[in-house]
């Protein structure tokens, strides 16, 4: 399908490209991190590893199972990575010019389930459940 192999190719380019900027510009990362997670320059480092990972395994065409699991570890990273985002929307739109405001930090909120959803489906993951 069309679509599908569209968006594990979007996904694929967003998560490495993502991955790439996680390990060679980490001060945007670390700064929206929570304070309750330990050692944020390591997370942010561990983070782009984990997308570059996720990124080669839903790229490649051969193995089924890989690219479900890389499914299944990108869709779980977007949840766990979910509360910096969340904490990044908090801390700029208390800010007094409200930072990058709504129109950013709305469409990021709904965003992250729909990318969640995307690399379940794309990758076949969601085969077992339909």
């Amino acid at each position: 399908m069309l679509v599908k192999r569209l968006t594990r190719y979007f996904l694929t380019v967003a998560y490495f490209g993502a991955g790439i900027l996680h390990l060679v510009k980490p001060a945007p990362f670390v700064t929206i991190t929570p304070h309750w997670v330990p050692d944020a320059p390591l997370v942010i480092t561990l983070t782009g590893l984990a997308e570059l990972a996720g990124a080669v395994g839903l790229a490649q065409p051969w193995s089924p199972r890989l690219r479900m699991a890389a499914g299944w570890g990108l869709a779980a990273y977007a949840l766990c990575v979910w509360p910096a985002n969340i904490n990044h929307m908090m801390m700029d739109l208390a800010r007094p010019d409200h930072g990058l405001g709504w129109a950013y930090h709305g469409p990021r909120m709904i965003a992250q389930p729909v990318l969640i959803w995307a690399a379940l489906w794309c990758s076949g993951a969601l085969k077992r459940f339909q």
